[in-house]
């Protein structure tokens, strides 16, 4: 049997075990004391195995891939595709959450509980966030995992192994072996998914059960018919007609990397699985997919815009507060410049809809209400990140004139 299938049955396992003794925790201290603490903290370790290989691996596959595009100028070409493809992808993703918002009425006919209270995360000025890029010192931004001033000090690094000559040869040839060491690691940690993915669904799904969902449905299925929509729409139309492949064969090889960021909530948690499915199931060079990816897990954010979209109007309908069409290209042009600030880590996306919220005049109050299902939408969102993450990586790969595997054959003729 596959990795994958494990991955699903743990899935489907986690979710049924999840919702079987969700009720019975409080009253049971078989599952209070012993088993659902155990069960937290097989899922802990897993998530933290995997943030253990980010670090290591993104900074030793960037050095690597700078160093191996060998030309300044494709690497930054390379850079204005990926982000522009980014934010236009972010940009979509956002509106359908809003015609989806505006169709559902998920927050009309909301009893809004009296005395509700939230804190609002502060959002990073922007002028900040452009700042942080740069890292004053990289060990520290390493220890931090600032994900962008890694990426920074990885690419300085990468170029100058390619200005140092031999040398520089040298030292990019070090980090090209430290790198398949950590894909080492990733495959062997990945053996134990099965086990972590169904620790994590199952303590998740036994926290918040079946009681929660029914006063929110509406925004529940409002953000998951919309990460549904997205993937289908737009993610199958870049790769059908911008690589020129059957999106089946697309979504059949980020498989594991969906599934584990569903599970995990995590973009950046993700990425050492992300990085395994595209570079052998889809067949992108380690010089595009060590840049595109990383980029990805850090500024693309095309579930979380989409619940941005979602979440404001569910807001402004449970508080009676209209929303003008002005407001809602506002909240467009928000969510899009600051999905780049937002944290690829789990519960990430609130900080950026306090800025939403506030960008509209939006009772903050509002986050109260969302976050009592935030891990329930989380799980969604991360899943499409990664997926765009993905689909971003091929077509790039492809204008740069690589060919992907599968054959352009299974564009026209399905996935056999």
């Amino acid at each position: 049997m596959s990795l994958l299938w494990k991955i699903g049955i743990g899935f489907v396992l986690g979710i049924v075990f999840g919702f079987a003794v969700g009720p019975s925790v409080a009253g049971t201290p078989v599952l209070k004391d012993f088993v659902m603490p155990a069960l937290d903290v097989v899922g802990r370790i897993f998530l933290t195995l995997l943030k253990m290989l980010i670090v290591p691996l993104v900074f030793a596959s960037l050095v690597t891939g700078a160093a191996s595009v060998g030309d300044t100028r494709k690497l930054g070409r390379i850079g204005v595709k990926t982000l522009v493809l980014y934010l236009l992808t972010t940009a979509v993703a956002i509106v359908i959450g809003l015609m989806l918002g505006n169709v559902i009425d998920p927050g009309t006919g909301m009893n809004i509980p009296t005395g509700l209270q939230a804190e609002a995360k502060e959002a990073v000025p922007i002028l900040d966030v452009i700042l942080g890029i740069f890292p004053s010192n990289p060990l520290e931004s390493m220890v931090k995992a600032n994900m962008l001033q890694i990426i920074v000090f990885a690419l300085f690094f990468g170029v100058s192994c390619i200005l140092a000559g031999e040398r520089g040869r040298k030292i990019a040839d070090f980090f090209e072996g430290v790198a398949e060491v950590m894909y080492a690691m990733t495959r062997a940690i990945m053996e134990t998914a099965p086990f972590g993915v169904f620790a994590l669904i199952a303590v998740t799904a036994a926290k918040y059960g079946l009681a929660i969902l029914a006063p929110f449905a509406k925004v529940i299925a409002a953000v998951y018919l919309g990460c549904i929509l997205h993937a289908v729409i737009v993610y199958s139309g870049m790769i059908s007609m911008l690589c020129r492949r059957s999106p089946l064969w697309f979504f059949r090889g980020i498989q594991e990397a969906a599934i584990t960021a569903f599970a995990t909530r995590s973009s950046s948690g993700t990425l050492p699985v992300t990085y395994s499915n595209v570079r052998s199931n889809l067949g992108v060079s380690e010089g595009i997919s060590s840049f595109v990816l990383p980029l990805g897990a850090t500024i693309n954010m095309d579930g979380t815009a989409l619940y941005q979209g979602v979440c404001a109007l569910f807001v402004a309908q449970a508080f009676n507060i209209p929303l003008t069409l002005q407001m809602q290209i506002g909240i467009v042009v928000t969510a899009t410049l600051g999905s780049i600030g937002t944290a690829g880590v789990p519960g990430g996306g609130l900080i950026m809809l306090t800025m939403v919220l506030t960008s509209v005049g939006l009772p903050i109050e509002g986050l109260a209400l969302v976050a009592g299902i935030d891990a329930i939408l989380d799980a969604a969102r991360t899943c499409l990140n990664v997926v765009g993450d993905t689909a971003v990586c091929a077509v790039v790969a492809v204008s740069e004139g690589e060919e992907l595997l599968g054959g352009r054959e299974q564009s026209q003729g399905g996935g056999r």
